[in-house]
C-alpha cells in the first residue's frame, strides 16, 4: 500500500463541507499514518461525523483536499472511494432485521484482495459465531456493533472509518468493542475513529484530533492527552 515518505496514508487539507446552505466544516486539517489509530473527538455537532462522510464522498458539497495514498478523493463518488480501500461503519450500523447474522455478514462484496473470509470473521467475532442464525436486530446493541464492524472487513479495505462504536453501550460491552478494535489494529488495519467517550478513546488510540465548530483546534498523542485531560474535557463540555 503506497503512502508518503513519512508514512502518511490519509491527508486532509483545508476541508470544507456544506449541507445545503449550512457550512459544517470550515477548513479541517489532519493526517493519519499507516497503521495508526486516530480518534476525532469533540462535542455533538462539532463536525466529526461530517468529516468521515466527506472522506467517503457521502457529503458531496465539499472543497479542499482529501488525499489517500497520495491520490485526491475530492470529486470521486463513494463507490470509487471504497474501491481505493476505505470502508465506513456508520453510527446507525445499518443492520438488516430480515437477514440472519451470517446473511448480514455476507452482504458486502469483495472489493480488494485480502479481505477476511466468512470463517475468519466468525472466529474473530465469537459472539457472532454463536448467533449466526439469529436475525440481525435480535442481537444486543453490542453484538449489532460487532456485526457492523465485522461486515466491512470482508471487502478487503484496510483503512476503516468507525463512527461512534461505543455509543449507547454498557461499559462492559464498550470494553469488549475496544478489545476488538485493538485486535484490528494489530492485524494491520489503519483506523480513523469518531468518539465522544474520552476514556474509550484513550484506551484504543495513538493520537487524537479535536474538532470544534468544524475546525481542528488541537491534536494530541495519547500521552499528551493523559497530561491534558482537563483541557480536552473543556473541548468536550464535560
Amino acid at each position: 500500500m503506497p503512502h508518503d515518505a513519512d508514512g502518511t496514508l490519509l491527508a486532509v487539507d483545508n476541508l470544507k463541507a456544506w449541507y445545503a446552505e449550512s457550512q459544517a466544516l470550515h477548513g479541517v486539517n489532519f493526517k493519519v499514518k499507516k497503521g495508526e489509530l486516530v480518534t476525532l473527538i469533540g462535542r455533538n455537532g462539532a463536525g466529526k461525523s461530517t468529516t468521515l462522510r466527506s472522506i467517503m464522498g457521502i457529503v458531496r458539497n465539499r472543497q479542499g483536499s482529501i488525499k489517500f495514498e497520495g491520490q485526491e478523493l475530492i470529486g470521486l463518488r463513494t463507490f470509487q472511494i471504497a474501491r481505493k480501500g476505505i470502508a465506513w461503519c456508520p453510527e446507525e450500523r445499518g443492520i438488516f432485521s430480515d437477514l440472519s447474522v451470517r446473511e448480514n455478514l455476507t452482504l458486502p462484496p469483495h472489493l480488494i484482495e485480502g479481505g477476511m473470509t466468512d470463517d475468519e470473521l466468525m472466529e474473530a467475532f465469537p459472539n457472532l459465531k454463536a448467533r449466526a442464525s439469529s436475525g440481525g436486530t435480535q442481537l444486543s446493541g453490542g453484538e449489532q456493533q460487532m456485526l457492523a464492524i465485522a461486515r466491512i472487513l470482508r471487502n478487503g479495505c484496510k483503512f476503516l472509518l468507525l463512527d461512534e462504536p461505543s455509543e449507547g453501550l454498557a461499559p462492559v460491552i464498550v470494553k469488549e468493542i475496544g478489545n476488538q478494535i485493538r485486535q484490528l489494529k494489530a492485524r494491520g488495519y489503519t483506523i480513523l475513529l469518531v468518539e465522544q467517550n474520552l476514556n474509550f478513546a484513550r484506551a484504543v488510540a495513538d493520537r487524537h484530533v479535536v474538532i470544534e465548530h468544524g475546525q481542528v483546534v488541537d491534536q494530541l498523542t495519547n500521552e499528551e492527552l493523559a497530561a491534558n485531560v482537563d483541557r480536552v474535557k473543556t473541548y468536550l463540555g464535560v
